[in-house]
């Protein structure tokens, strides 16, 4: 029998966030020998990287941080809200977070594949930690925002867990104040788009059309109903674009007023919420 104590397999479990019997049976086959034991559940657990492939992963992060001109955000997925809320899982957020501010690179595919600072690729690294932790890990989506100020907001859903809910918005001019409401606003209220201009013409048509089907469905008048469905498609407008939303912080107030006594404009903004 390896000898080695409870406390061990706690620290294993920890270290790795492998299963209890996993640490146990890596410490007998290590003989008691931490480290080894650690490369075991490593190795193991690339062999088990295909087989997770097709698991869902519900839980996990996001990560953000913005500095002046520049402001990046990531979200890494894990199955289980133990992983999420571990050292391990929130240190390889971090080093990818890290990653992505200085490369500064915003597409998901081109970000994957570009290399970190040890030499590793970043597809590497999230397989590593999809072995060591021995669940699914998942690097699902990416921001970066540069060029004019930008505000974050990050929300935690629950006091126990990492952020789930993290918001980027660039500024025309800087107004941090100004800025870090209206991130509270759009990860309270999750609009789609900064104005009603950036809506996909498609999306108002086939709002146009659900309307006008949802009308004769319930029997309006037919001279009413050109009246009734553009009264539809201006309440959907105001609900996806931010500008036109009611601000959280004063329902008399647009965003858009927010934004005019600040003396700054919205450019852009992401919102991501873990497992949206």
């Amino acid at each position: 029998m390896a000898a080695y104590t409870a406390e061990d397999v706690k620290k294993l479990r920890e270290a790795t966030a492998a299963g209890m019997l996993d640490c146990k049976k890596a410490l007998d086959e290590a003989e008691g020998d931490f480290d080894k034991a650690v490369e075991l559940i490593r190795v193991k657990g690339l062999k088990g990287v295909t087989k997770r492939e097709g698991r869902t992963t519900s839980n996990g992060l996001v990560l953000a941080k913005a500095e002046g001109d520049l402001g990046v955000m990531l979200e890494l997925n894990c199955e289980t809200d133990f992983v999420a809320k571990g050292d391990r899982f929130q240190v390889v957020a971090n080093e990818l977070l890290d990653h992505l501010a200085t490369s500064k690179i915003g597409d998901l595919a081109a970000f994957l594949a570009s290399t970190l600072p040890n030499g590793k690729t970043v597809q590497s690294a999230v397989d590593e930690a999809n072995a060591t932790l021995g669940e699914k890990i998942e690097l699902r989506k990416i921001a970066v925002l540069q060029g004019s100020p930008v505000s974050l907001y990050l929300h935690r859903t629950s006091p126990d867990l990492p952020p789930q809910v993290g918001v980027l918005v660039q500024l025309a001019n800087e107004a941090m104040e100004a800025g870090k409401d209206i991130a509270q606003h759009i990860a309270a209220f999750a609009p789609q788009w900064v104005r009603r201009e950036d809506i996909p013409a498609e999306q108002i048509e086939n709002e146009r059309r659900i309307a006008e089907e949802t009308a004769r469905n319930e029997g309006k008048p037919e001279a009413s109903i050109a009246k009734i469905v553009e009264g539809r498609v201006t309440g959907f407008v105001k609900e996806v674009s931010l500008i036109e939303q009611s601000f959280a912080k004063d329902a008399k107030k647009t965003v858009q007023q927010i934004l005019d006594e600040a003396k700054t404009a919205v450019s852009a903004f992401h919102r991501f919420r873990v497992g949206q």
